[in-house]
């Protein structure tokens, strides 16, 4: 099995680039940052201090996470739940974040995405796949853009799913993002020694993904 592991902060394109690549290649796509954003949105929906970590661990065993790819788009479920949709807030952004820096939640989704690369050619995209998850992906990944311009990308998908929030809050959620995510002792985010780095404040979004086309094909004959 192929394995491509795409690392990078919040609002770098990881998400888009990957689906793009995913379906050029034909290989399975996992959004692992979706994973996160689910057991996030399982505290803040039961009303749980996600902050307190001995709730976390005391509760994280209790839920259900499953991921299926219907009609070739990946949805997550909690206890049944499909809450592929819900999860896209900065509410949940910030608890994703949050819970994402505890040891039992990282444990306890590890050995969900291990096992994904071992049955399918992958593209997993995250902040620790090429690190931690994958670290002997075949391809590594490390994408990144300016705050400023993660923000702006950010913002306008929000507002274009109805979501009223200034550019203002985004650029502060992605610059908390970003330094909790760097700073954290387990897993953070940064990119894997053998990486590849590439920043895409001024590609488009075609440009990217011809660019990582190029780098699969060169690694992968």
């Amino acid at each position: 099995m192929v394995s491509i592991a795409i690392d990078g902060p919040s609002g770098a394109g990881k998400s888009s680039v990957a689906k793009e690549l995913s379906s050029r290649l034909g290989f399975i796509y996992l959004d692992t940052g979706a994973l996160y954003r689910g057991i996030g949105y399982y505290f803040v929906n039961n009303g749980m201090d996600y902050n307190d970590e001995s709730i976390i661990n005391k509760n994280i065993n209790s839920i259900k996470i499953d991921v299926r790819f219907e009609n070739g788009t990946q949805n997550i479920y909690i206890c049944n739940d499909n809450v592929t949709d819900k999860i896209r807030t900065e509410e949940i952004s910030k608890a994703a974040s949050k819970v994402s820096s505890m040891k039992s939640v990282r444990k306890f989704l590890l050995d969900l995405q291990k096992n994904m690369a071992t049955k399918n050619n992958v593209i997993m995209d995250g902040r620790d796949i090429g690190t931690v998850v994958l670290p002997n992906a075949d391809v590594k990944i490390f994408l990144t853009a300016s705050p400023e311009e993660r923000a702006k990308r950010r913002h306008e998908e929000l507002i274009n799913k109805g979501n009223k929030i200034s550019y203002e809050e985004v650029l502060k959620s992605i610059n908390e993002r970003d330094f909790n995510d760097s700073n954290r002792a387990i897993a953070p985010l940064k990119p894997a020694d053998d990486a590849i780095v590439i920043d895409t404040t001024n590609y488009s979004f075609n440009q990217v993904v011809d660019k990582l086309m190029k780098i699969v094909e060169e690694k992968v004959r």
